[in-house]
């Protein structure tokens, strides 16, 4: 499955955006995704993940209750609404996906190229 991620910019602090993942050349429907981001000098990191059929997610602690990780399996697209941003939520955002049915953080198998999300202070 090939993995665009978008939506990404340039943002001041307390602001929000909307990160989209559109997926093709595989069953979106199979395929548990997540959002992971990376910062400059920082290991990449998990966001957020949300199950196959789109029932249950999970999210890193740092943005519970700002980012939410959505899915629609007619338009094969994940989005990643992020709310309330902070300075320390810059970085490359991007989107992967595991052929799995439950949500998972982590042994991904498909990537996307990242986006740049900056939040100013």
């Amino acid at each position: 499955v090939q993995l665009q991620a978008s939506g990404g910019g340039l943002v001041q602090a307390g602001g929000s955006l909307r990160l989209s993942c559109a997926a093709s050349g595989g069953t979106f429907s199979a395929y548990a995704m997540g959002w992971f981001r990376q910062s400059p000098g920082k290991e990449r990191e998990f966001v957020a993940a949300i199950s196959a059929s789109g029932i249950t997610t999970y999210y890193e602690r740092s943005v519970e209750g700002r980012f939410t990780i959505s899915r629609d399996n007619v338009k094969n697209t994940a989005v990643l609404q992020m709310d309330s941003l902070k300075p320390e939520d810059t970085a490359v955002y991007y989107c992967a996906a595991r052929m799995l049915s439950e949500v998972v953080i982590d042994n991904y198998d498909y990537w996307g190229v990242g986006t740049q999300v900056t939040v100013s202070s």
